[in-house]
């Protein structure tokens, strides 16, 4: 039986008991709230081992993604007992924090419940949370500049940082920006790799002043592509690979090839890179997991001095 359609169901060894599953929270399509769980069900295998051991802030929409919506840090009290946490030290809040962490399918079905569309995990694994696994870039548009404005932008950081010998692994946003990923999967510190993203998207910018601004000033975005390289910290959360976005449709953040950026630039049609959660099923299916190497790519971050 479907999580669409019955209210208690079993998954793995956990019986979990749905509210609401003919709710829609995707008032354009109807896409309803067993509809989410049954997508975090089935890109569960997939998902989980980027999850695995970071905390999670949840972004609720308990009314559907018209209404209003709101972040949750602390897993709720009310979790089952099988729900994992991990607790961090907030300095904003001068105290530690429970974050839910998702060990299994059952717990993203809990979280899709409670009207969890996005999942958002810190760059740290619990056990070591002044270490980030990974650097992001979050390529953001300032209208008219749109996806295909993004995609350019994303393909000139791609070339610069192989200059440094750093690979990296682009994703949709969900909407019409990228993100950037650069596994390190080693000894680095959140200081370092801010101050090595700021510098990076300082020296794109200065090579592409009409383009690119590094600028975190709305007013300055207009026509260009932001690079937002304030992401890297300790603190702050970057929408998960297959993540549900809170669009007006249910897009999905999801894992793309260079070669599909660059094809999607050459015919100028940023909506080849705009994919649903049945589209990125049957991707998953046929191309397996485009960002397993961000588990496992190992890679040291190099010096490098932008004049900051």
């Amino acid at each position: 039986m479907s999580a669409a359609t019955a209210s208690a169901v079993k998954i793995g060894n956990r019986e979990l008991r749905f509210t609401n599953l003919d709710k829609v929270l995707y008032p354009a399509t109807g896409f309803t709230k067993g509809e989410v769980i049954d997508y975090y069900q089935k890109i569960a295998p997939t998902l989980l081992p980027h999850l695995k051991d970071h905390p999670l802030t949840l972004k609720r929409y308990p009314n559907g993604v018209a209404q209003p919506f709101f972040y949750e840090k602390r897993c709720p009290a009310h979790r089952p007992d099988w729900v994992k946490t991990a607790s961090i030290w907030s300095g904003s809040n001068s105290e530690n924090i429970d974050f839910c962490v998702a060990s299994e399918g059952a717990t993203l079905a809990w979280m899709a419940n409670l009207a969890s569309l996005e999942i958002h995990p810190l760059l740290c694994r619990s056990d070591k949370p002044d270490r980030p696994t990974a650097m992001v870039f979050d390529f953001d548009p300032g209208p008219p500049a749109g996806a295909l404005e993004c995609v350019a932008a994303a393909l000139k950081m791609r070339d610069l940082l192989d200059h440094f010998g750093l690979q990296s692994f682009p994703k949709t946003s969900g909407g019409k920006g990228i993100h950037l990923w650069v596994p390190l999967n080693t000894a680095v510190t959140f200081a370092q790799t801010k101050q090595f993203a700021h510098g990076i998207a300082l020296l794109l910018e200065r090579q592409n002043p009409t383009e690119i601004t590094s600028n975190m000033s709305k007013a300055l975005r207009g026509g260009k592509v932001f690079i937002d390289w304030s992401q890297n910290d300790s603190h702050k959360t970057t929408a998960a690979v297959y993540s549900l976005r809170a669009r007006e449709t249910p897009s999905v953040s999801t894992p793309v090839t260079w070669d599909e950026m660059k094809l999607a630039a050459k015919k100028k049609d940023g909506a080849r890179l705009t994919f649903d959660p049945a589209q990125v099923l049957a991707r998953v299916k046929k191309m397996g997991d485009l960002f397993e190497p961000v588990l496992k790519l190992k890679q040291k971050l190099p010096k490098f001095d932008a004049g900051l």
